[in-house]
């Protein structure tokens, strides 16, 4: 079973609630926070890209209230791939020609609906490697 790891910050907090119930099929660790008390993104972005990197095989979701500034504290971590993803066609890409293993999401910008399919297909896209792999392999060169 694949483990995804779940973070964010005070304005995701209902989105990260929202998106351990879709993850049925996975083992699911929330890092936090819990609460909707203000915290600050970088914490929670540091938190789980250690945990996706120490942790082989897993992969992460992680929130804030744009998507923006999680995913920039992400991929400052060397082997890191966090793809803010908007559409259903971000997330495919990401993972097929990115190989992304944090899928970042903006709390503020997609309705839950939305949001799960992001997260479906995301979690259903294989990385085709292939001359992928070489860009992918560039990234942390």
């Amino acid at each position: 079973m694949t483990k995804i790891y779940l973070a964010c910050d005070h304005a995701a907090f209902e989105a990260k609630e929202f998106v351990k119930t879709i993850l049925d099929n996975y083992e699911v660790i929330d890092l936090g926070t819990h609460s909707v008390d203000s915290v600050h993104y970088p914490d929670y972005g540091k938190k789980i890209a250690n945990a996706v990197l120490e942790d082989k095989g897993s992969l992460g979701i992680a929130l804030c209230g744009s998507g923006i500034g999680i995913s920039i504290q992400v991929n400052r971590f060397k082997g890191i791939r966090g793809a803010l993803c908007r559409s259903t066609e971000d997330a495919k890409m990401s993972r097929l020609h990115n190989d992304s293993n944090i899928l970042c999401l903006g709390a503020r910008f997609n309705s839950n609906e939305e949001i799960k399919a992001i997260v479906e297909t995301w979690l259903s896209t294989e990385f085709e490697g292939g001359r992928h792999q070489t860009r992918v392999d560039l990234l942390d060169n």
